[in-house]
């Protein structure tokens, strides 16, 4: 492989970690953190950069970007011949799977009642429930989704899967497509979005799609907070419609002091840490994609940037 340079653009990220693992990985590369005015790279490594990084640097080869959701970084000018690559994984579907799989049991043993009632000094029961009467929907099925549906089919959940186009997975029962989406919350108690942000995607947690869900229904936002719509949520939640929800995204981060999220004592708030970026397997995956690009092979995770995912 010819010798060649990294940029590293992370806002909010500390890069020396990120530096080093990447130049051991990559001893051949020249890897610096981005400054305006910084020589010409091939290949950049990116979390939410400026647009200021591409107007400086129109002829990068390849972007790759270490989360896994690149909304954000398509509403940018990019240079139109670099390949766009995201992370389908570095750690983060397994912490998916046991974050959403925390929430679904937890909900469906009542762990936050009794939580509430032990707080109050109250030693209370509350009736078992059969799992055929849980049936949870998970909507987006990409390399995140697809482990946190079978992760949920193991402790025997009836698992739904709904995705824009065919998808089969062994324990799930999958929908596709606009003419199978009503069916597929109608068939859902619990509603748990992984789907990407893109424009047809935006907004789609509404008061239409969540009252069709089944009586309970219970809300898992763990995609973008840009999904939701909050007044929507609070509405069918205060109707009795919805029992409640637990969101790790929103549309503004940090969480606004003043949003009514706060004080509704039904809604479980954590601070888009359902799925953390691991540092040393992203830097694996980033060194292993470009090799494979340097030999000339397609690599997994290349973004469709027409379709936004």
């Amino acid at each position: 492989m010819t010798p060649f340079r990294i940029s590293f653009c992370c806002t909010n990220t500390d890069p020396e970690p990120w530096l080093a693992g990447l130049r051991t990985a990559l001893p051949q590369a020249d890897v610096a953190v981005w400054q305006p005015g910084a020589a010409q790279a091939d290949v950049a490594v990116v979390w939410m950069p400026p647009q200021a990084f591409f107007d400086e640097q129109p002829q990068l080869k390849a972007i790759f970007n270490i989360g896994a959701g690149v909304d954000a970084l398509l509403k940018l000018r990019l240079p139109p011949q670099a390949v766009v690559v995201r992370l389908e994984d570095a750690g983060m579907a397994v912490q998916m799977a046991e974050y959403v799989c925390q929430a679904v049991i937890r909900q469906f043993r009542d762990l936050n009642a009794y939580a509430d009632d032990v707080h109050a000094g109250h030693w209370t029961y509350y009736p078992p429930r059969q799992r055929r009467d849980f049936p949870v929907g998970v909507m987006g099925l990409g390399v995140l989704g697809a482990r946190v549906a079978q992760a949920l089919a193991h402790f025997e959940f009836p698992v739904l899967g709904w995705s824009q186009t065919p998808k089969q997975l062994d324990g799930v029962r999958g929908f596709h497509g606009p003419a199978q989406f009503h069916d597929f919350l109608a068939s859902s108690r619990v509603l748990v979005n992984l789907l990407p942000l893109t424009p047809e995607t935006a907004n789609i947690l509404n008061r239409d799609t969540l009252s069709r869900l089944q009586p309970g229904g219970y809300v898992i936002n763990v995609a973008r907070g840009a999904h939701l719509v909050d007044e929507d949520l609070l509405a069918l939640i205060h109707s009795g419609q919805l029992v409640g929800a637990l969101l790790d995204v929103f549309r503004t981060e940090p969480l606004p002091a003043e949003h009514p999220f706060w004080r509704e004592p039904r809604i479980t708030l954590t601070p888009h840490t359902s799925a953390r970026t691991l540092r040393e397997d992203s830097i694996a995956q980033i060194v292993g994609k470009i090799a494979a690009m340097a030999r000339g092979e397609s690599v997994a995770g290349r973004v469709d940037v027409g379709r936004g995912y």
